[in-house]
């Protein structure tokens, strides 16, 4: 089981910022060759889930891992608090639809767990709904999978100390303040509850598709441990390019 409160959230420091950095670009370039074959093939689609607390990096990672790709061959669905229409419906109605098609890479920011996360800590909804939903999630990523579409989950997993200063950041620093939302403060006291149902997640919705801890305290260690993952992942599928 995953313990996030021993799992790191910064690299060892053997690690070198300026060898890490050089190789990340390497990676994307690999990143933009792989996804021109798996664009052409057709044969699979990845589907990448990015969670995390506030300010953890998810917009970040978006902008900087996939900044080589083609974007005809991506997409990305950030997943909010849902609408009047959406409730309506059952909590998966707003995700199915944005499943990748064969070819694509879809990014989730956030994603069909914050249907799990956000209703358990504020109990909005009734237990014995929500602990049905992990099932149903796991049936939907399983389905996904059958289909063809690889699956990876991350968590991008940052200190309390460092989501403080970046919320700080969105306060102070004029080009970061639209991003503010003073929910985020608010979330900041629901830390160990968040974690604790993270953890859950992790357990339950990830022996099949594990999920991959993100150390993210250091955007630049971050972007290169997501880019290396995906890298490989695409390189596992063998893929060529149609005759």
């Amino acid at each position: 089981m995953i313990n996030l409160s021993k799992a790191p959230t910064k690299p060892g420091k053997s690690i070198d910022k300026k060898s890490i950095q050089k190789e990340l670009s390497d990676l994307q370039e690999q990143l933009s060759k792989l996804q021109n074959v798996l664009y052409a093939e057709k044969k699979h689609s990845l589907l990448i889930i990015l969670q995390g607390m506030d300010a953890a990096g998810k917009d970040g990672t978006i902008s900087h891992v996939f900044s080589y790709m083609n974007p005809m061959g991506v997409n990305v669905k950030a997943f909010k608090e849902p609408t009047p229409e959406e409730k309506e419906h059952d909590f998966l109605w707003r995700v199915h639809p944005h499943a990748p098609a064969k070819g694509m890479i879809e990014i989730f920011n956030r994603s069909h767990y914050e249907d799990i996360l956000v209703p358990t800590v504020h109990k909005t909804v009734e237990k014995k709904i929500l602990e049905r939903r992990y099932d149903i999630i796991n049936n939907f990523e399983q389905n996904l999978t059958d289909d063809g579409t690889v699956i990876l989950k991350f968590f991008l997993n940052i200190s309390k100390k460092e989501q403080k200063e970046r919320i700080q950041e969105r306060l102070t620093i004029p080009e970061k303040k639209w991003k503010y939302d003073p929910a985020d403060t608010a979330e900041e006291h629901n830390w160990d509850a968040y974690m604790d149902l993270y953890e859950k997640i992790f357990e339950r919705c990830g022996p099949h598709l594990p999920w991959l801890i993100v150390p993210a305290d250091f955007k630049w260690y971050r972007n290169y441990f997501i880019a290396k993952e995906i890298v490989k992942t695409l390189k596992s599928l063998k893929m060529k390019y149609p005759e």
